[in-house]
């Protein structure tokens, strides 16, 4: 490939208004030329790159992003995040936000029921919110969502009226949070589309280890989007959107019928798990 072509791409972007747009787009066109001269590509492998792509955008709606689901499995989404938000030490590791984060979760109360009546074992979760010097944060807003026991979240059925396994919790002066859900088991992520296609060619498995999605924010602090892991998942170590912080592994502990956590009386297999979130101050 011509130097002279990609030198001639670059500077069509002198004239940006904007120097951050044009040093992106400079360092795109760059590498991208250098990535098809160094594999040589094929003008069939360009087409169904191109027709790959906007197969992708195809799979997009209000319920599934299908390029956010192609960032994760290409590792970029964490490439993104340890750029974005690099482990200082005390405050808690991120990971991938995911295709099926929702806006506008309904509100409960403190030690509330979210499962909307999800399949899956109870599971009663709860922790603090802490600065990081061990203050609580009250009044910290926290997204939860997860999948249910079949590995699918509340957006997947499509006659489904009501949230489940989803909701938006304040945490109270002592910065606490609870709630009751199911327990999070291994699922995979959808791979009827395009991005099944890549994993089925690299070899590769759809599979996520059990986890609960959490996004934190409070005034002063930066927005933490992280999960929680479930301990001895068979795929801590294959997730197939390189996801897994080990310090976000937590034991998910079994208790046969009895009294639970918070005073009720189960007659039913309950689990329970305890994590400490820690905020990041902002800069």
């Amino acid at each position: 490939m011509s130097g002279k072509l990609t030198e001639r791409v670059v500077s069509s972007f002198d004239g940006a208004e904007s120097p951050r747009f044009a040093e992106i787009a400079r360092s795109l066109v760059r590498h991208l030329h250098a990535f098809l001269a160094d594999v040589r590509l094929t003008e069939e492998e360009w087409a169904a790159a191109i027709d790959f792509l906007t197969r992708t955008g195809q799979m997009c709606d209000d319920k599934r992003q299908e390029f956010i689901l192609l960032s994760d499995v290409l590792g970029a989404s964490m490439a993104v995040i340890g750029i974005n938000h690099p482990a200082d030490g005390a405050a808690t590791e991120s990971t991938v936000l995911g295709p099926f984060f929702v806006a506008g979760a309904p509100e409960f109360a403190l030690g509330d029921d979210i499962s909307g009546g999800a399949a899956g074992e109870p599971c009663f979760i709860s922790g603090a919110v802490v600065s990081p010097d061990g203050k609580p944060v009250a009044g910290a807003a926290v997204d939860v969502w997860q999948s249910d026991e079949t590995g699918n979240y509340d957006v997947q059925y499509p006659d489904l009226d009501r949230a489940q396994g989803r909701g938006r919790l304040r945490t109270d002066e002592a910065g606490g949070y609870s709630f009751w859900s199911v327990r999070p088991d291994a699922y995979p992520i959808p791979h009827d589309g395009p991005v099944g296609e890549l994993l089925r060619a690299s070899g590769r498995g759809p599979m996520r280890p059990a986890h609960v999605h959490f996004k934190i924010s409070a005034p002063g602090y930066r927005t933490l989007v992280t999960h929680v892991f479930a301990a001895g998942d068979e795929y801590l170590d294959s997730d197939a959107v390189f996801g897994v912080q080990r310090s976000l592994i937590v034991e998910f502990t079994r208790h046969e019928p009895g009294l639970a956590p918070d005073g009720r009386d189960l007659d039913t297999v309950f689990h329970t798990a305890e994590f400490d979130f820690v905020l990041a101050r902002e800069e």
